[in-house]
């Protein structure tokens, strides 16, 4: 199944690998430059079915640190064009942008808070900090709201004009929309707060906005947390009825991590941790799921296809120590991957 096709939308990934979204901390003013053309096109070059670049803010308080990407400039939207047309070109793979807006976990180096005169202002839900340190994020009006459901809107369309195939929202790790979604951080008594219809409530508006920019053409993914590891937080249930929803607006696939949201959460860490919870939400909400966490070898990715918990592998860490895991598999099984021409030398025959 590794090696199989599949499709959303009319975007066909001719295998199930994706390079999950990972900040690489090389932004000036949210845009990308030669690393990021170096690094993303190197893992294209791999046979990775769809590349996903790093969470881009929407605006500037929307990344989590000063160096990280952004979308919310037609320049910003430029650079990442040209990774686009070479990735493209020079490939058979797809890509996608992960659009966010990190809320309070922002203005951050280095896991720490920095000033106000190096950062900024952060934003959230509600004036709870993620951590008992930092200062209080400011609490959002709902004129602010409908302006970053604006935002996340606009960033899709600069992603579909600069020819991204997919667009995956990010509502996971304890950034802003999660950060709606949690009752631990969303104490709102209006109607994005308290109860499960309200708390879901922005990341609905948002997928709906998107999705007016998107055509059959471009899919939509959703990356949520599937539990937030605290008493009274989100859960695993709450995951697998936001995913029936998801489903009837549109969206093509739930990307499955978990945590972020509650500062201390222990959370045990094994190879393939985070699978069950893509199982559980594909196999309960009838959706196709993405499964993330140390999954670092074929045999591991394949297994989860065949056993039913994911439709996508997404690998992090593991496609940055080795950016030709997916063409080095199709050599283990034996099977068909593209490999670029001028490697042609290089490949084992199977």
């Amino acid at each position: 199944m590794l090696y199989t096709p599949i499709k959303f939308r009319n975007v066909e990934l001719k295998n199930r690998w994706v390079m999950s979204p990972m900040c690489m901390y090389s932004s000036e003013n949210g845009l990308a430059d030669d690393f990021h053309y170096v690094h993303y096109g190197s893992r294209a070059q791999g046979g990775t079915g769809l590349l996903i670049v790093e969470a881009s803010g929407v605006e500037p308080r929307g990344r989590i640190t000063n160096h990280c990407m952004g979308i919310w400039n037609d320049e910003q939207a430029a650079k990442l064009q040209n990774i686009v047309e070479f990735v493209h070109k020079n490939s058979d793979s797809k890509i996608g942008i992960q659009i966010a807006h990190a809320g309070r976990k922002g203005s951050t180096w280095e896991n720490k808070q920095i000033s106000l005169e190096e950062g900024w202002e952060t934003i959230a839900p509600s004036p709870i900090p993620y951590h008992p340190s930092e200062r209080i994020p400011h609490e959002l009006s709902l004129e602010e709201i409908k302006n970053l459901v604006q935002n996340f809107k606009d960033a899709a369309e600069r992603a579909v004009n600069a020819g991204f195939d997919v667009i995956e929202i990010h509502a996971a790790h304890g950034y802003l929309v999660h950060q709606f979604l949690s009752p631990l951080s969303n104490v709102r008594t209006d109607q994005y707060g308290g109860s499960f219809e309200n708390r879901t409530r922005f990341l609905l508006e948002i997928v709906d906005a998107v999705n007016e920019e998107l055509n059959e053409n471009v899919a939509l993914f959703v990356r949520i947390s599937g539990t937030e590891y605290a008493e009274n937080g989100w859960d695993i249930n709450d995951s697998v009825e936001l995913a029936k929803i998801l489903k009837n607006h549109s969206v093509d696939l739930v990307d499955v991590s978990s945590g972020g949201n509650i500062h201390g959460a222990k959370i045990s860490v094994f190879d393939g941790y985070q699978v069950p919870f893509s199982s559980e939400v594909r196999n309960e909400a009838d959706v196709k799921t993405g499964a993330v966490g140390l999954i670092t070898s074929t045999q591991q990715a394949e297994e989860i296809l065949q056993m039913g918990d994911a439709d996508l592998i997404f690998v992090a860490r593991e496609i940055l120590r080795n950016p030709y895991i997916a063409v080095q598999g199709s050599f283990e099984m034996k099977k068909d991957s593209f490999f670029p021409h001028q490697y042609l030398r290089a490949k084992i025959s199977s």
